[in-house]
């Protein structure tokens, strides 16, 4: 009853998403908890990552949902992927937090799975006085230019948001643990708008913090759409007006009206998904030619995907 009460302001209202039930074809493929998503839009890919003893660590679909290849090697515990794409090239990138010899480390893959880039000391965690040194590294997002965005830290020591140049230079970093303007309780998820802005879900704040690409200063904070659950994971639309954020404890994806230029003002929720019980959606990702949306269910163990009514 409670949850319906809480819903009024979206009864009636049009569906703006619905779910995909064909996709995959062969669900049968997840074997593990499936912790993370990433979109190939320019060549119609879909790289899930999941986790588990003897199951394959990436899994790569068509978006029609057929399932393609996977690999394995030198990924512990994938936490977050994110696919780059330049016009002559494409590789994926994924954070490791695994405690082993391959974990707390940003690695860039081949899409065949090819090892081309470590970036931290595989093993070791890290303390926030040296930036390429993680302790669970969350998240990362790539620009076209190849600068690279990295919340640093699942849980770890480190509560911080680093910006790295094309050549893995620092080129400025944001964050202490705390509860203040700039600092962090698990940065969770990370993005850039198409204004020059970056977005981070700081989960354990319950709250979103936003940032300037450029400058690495505080631009403002989101917390009025999140007194139930802190955000998992922020991702935009293709047309930047709206943002994908995903609640796994209470099983929903809210969907907030995105601020153009100016101020960032507070938060406006305009529609949620609301997922079945016990889903639990991790982190999403957006293909960002069609539109779709997919979810990585660790609850559930599957990605599904939503596309735009």
């Amino acid at each position: 009853v409670l949850k319906a009460e809480y819903f009024s302001p979206w009864r009636g209202e049009q569906q703006m998403y619905k779910l995909d039930i064909g996709w995959p074809k062969t669900p049968e493929h997840f074997t593990g908890q499936t912790f993370c998503v990433a979109v190939d839009s320019l060549h119609g890919l879909v790289y899930v990552g999941q986790r588990g003893d003897n199951v394959p660590k990436v899994l790569v679909f068509s978006e029609e949902g057929y399932f393609l290849y996977a690999w394995n090697d030198t990924v512990e515990m994938p936490h977050g992927i994110f696919v780059w794409n330049t016009e002559t090239e494409s590789s994926v990138w994924i954070t490791d937090v695994g405690t082993g010899k391959y974990g707390h480390t940003v690695k860039q893959y081949s899409p065949l799975g090819k090892l081309m880039q470590v970036l931290g000391t595989p093993g070791n965690a890290g303390s926030s006085l040296i930036p390429l040194q993680f302790d669970q590294p969350a998240e990362i997002f790539v620009e076209e230019t190849g600068e690279i965005y990295v919340v640093d830290g699942d849980g770890g020591m480190n509560n911080r948001l680093l910006k790295l140049s094309d050549d893995y230079k620092e080129i400025w970093l944001t964050g202490t643990n705390g509860s203040g303007i700039g600092q962090f309780q698990i940065p969770h998820s990370v993005t850039v708008d198409a204004f020059g802005r970056v977005w981070v879900a700081d989960r354990g704040n319950k709250r979103i913090q936003v940032f300037d690409k450029v400058t690495g200063e505080w631009l403002g904070s989101w917390s009025g759409c999140f007194s139930e659950e802190g955000p998992y994971s922020v991702r935009f639309t293709a047309d930047y007006k709206y943002l994908i954020v995903a609640q796994l404890n209470i099983n929903r994806l809210a969907i907030l009206a995105a601020p153009s230029v100016g101020s960032i003002g507070d938060c406006v929720m305009v529609h949620s998904v609301q997922l079945a019980d016990e889903t639990k959606p991790h982190l999403v990702d957006v293909d960002m030619r069609s539109g779709a949306i997919y979810v990585a269910e660790i609850g559930a163990q599957q990605v599904q995907k939503y596309v735009p009514l």
